[in-house]
């Protein structure tokens, strides 16, 4: 793992860049149907559309950031994925997802928490958006841990009957 960039350190995490070494991870994530029941994606194929989607995964040389692995500091493992992501109108949002065995532990909220205080403090974001279904009360709890507020009701690619929250420096 050290062999990638390092982008962020929490107490129990590290967020590296994406490397082939995920592709197992989010193979794994992209099929669980619960993992994937609000995000509008479809699951990867195979690990190897898996991987070739990490090798092909653009971000961080056209923006400098984009989404990064969550691992666990202590174990080494892999858990799913948080980050930023510019959007072609220019706007910014904050995504997570991790696997079910690790919902409920503070992960989610730990790892976007310190998403955020990066693309303020190192990339001078001045504001981050999230987006997510209405009915995942899980995804919004963790924005409005985080400190964002309720911006408006939209549509969203892929996501049926969706809401918008925000936050600014």
């Amino acid at each position: 793992m050290s062999t990638r960039p390092l982008i962020i350190e929490t107490p129990r995490l590290f967020l590296f860049e994406f490397a082939p070494v995920d592709a197992q991870c989010f193979y794994d994530l992209n099929a669980d149907k619960e993992v994937m029941q609000y995000t509008g994606d479809e699951p990867f194929k195979s690990v190897e559309e898996s991987e070739s989607f990490i090798k092909n995964y653009t971000a961080y040389k056209e923006y400098g950031f984009g989404r990064w692995t969550v691992v666990l500091k202590e174990e080494k493992t892999p858990i799913g994925w948080c980050g930023l992501k510019q959007h072609p109108n220019g706007m910014v949002d904050l995504g997570y997802r991790l696997q079910k065995q690790f919902w409920r532990k503070g992960y989610a909220t730990e790892a976007a928490k310190a998403s955020l205080v990066y693309g303020f403090e190192q990339l001078g974001i001045r504001e981050i958006i999230g987006r997510t279904a209405k009915a995942n009360r899980a995804s919004i709890s963790v924005l409005e841990k985080i400190g964002m507020t309720f911006w408006k009701e939209a549509p969203c690619e892929g996501i049926q009957d969706s809401i918008y929250y925000k936050i600014a420096q």
